[in-house]
């Protein structure tokens, strides 16, 4: 959303028809940019465009802080998208989560001119709460544990992964809400795979040698 950061532009290599999200390398006139789809590097010409701040509260592993984010006023911001903000704190992508106009109206799309604030969570490095259920099948002695992985860490239903000293096979993933691209909101079929930026809650079957002995 950043203009110095990343812009929409076609890519050559891989939309010659369509614009797709480059990272600037070398900002000017005719700017040095890198497509974030293929990786092609080449030259193109970004327009100046208006920009007004905008306030971004930006929740991350259960507390939150609030930056500024110089946003154009005539793009359309939706939840479910992805930016780059560049907050004090630290350099954090984040998705929208919900948008708030005048008047504490909360809307899923709006013209950035119009939002009074963009509400987002942190989705670069992610806690995700995974419920452990022991391997007699007695979930009265299930217990939570919390993976932090990276966002694009790939979560594989039937395959074991590995949070601190735990060993859980995964057995099923409910998809955030604001998550794209998933055809149910709960997936449990061998080889359903979801991002852990985009998983709400995770299932899954101990597989710690004496797990449970010392519980």
């Amino acid at each position: 959303m950043n203009q110095s950061e990343r812009v929409a532009a076609t890519c050559p290599s891989c939309s010659p028809g369509g614009e797709t999200v480059h990272e600037v390398l070398a900002p000017g006139g005719q700017a040095t940019v890198r497509c974030t789809a293929c990786g092609h590097v080449h030259k193109t010409r970004i327009e100046e465009r208006s920009t007004r701040p905008v306030d971004v509260v930006v929740s991350q592993d259960g507390e939150s802080f609030t930056a500024t984010e110089d946003v154009p006023v005539d793009e359309t911001l939706a939840v479910g998208e992805e930016f780059v903000l560049d907050a004090p704190e630290a350099l954090v992508t984040v998705r929208i989560t919900s948008l708030q106009l005048p008047e504490d109206r909360r809307v899923e799309e709006a013209t950035a001119d119009d939002v009074v604030t963009i509400w987002t969570r942190a989705v670069d490095n992610v806690g995700v709460d995974v419920t452990v259920h022991p391997t007699d099948g007695n979930r009265a002695e299930s217990r939570t544990v919390t993976l932090q992985v990276p966002g694009d860490y790939e979560l594989v239903v039937g395959e074991a992964v590995s949070a601190g000293e735990e060993t859980f096979e995964v057995e099923g993933i409910h998809v955030e809400d604001d998550a794209v691209g998933y055809d149910q909101d709960k997936l449990d079929f061998a080889g359903d795979t979801v991002l852990a930026k985009d998983a709400k809650r995770v299932y899954g079957r101990d597989e710690t040698t004496d797990a449970w002995s010392a519980w």
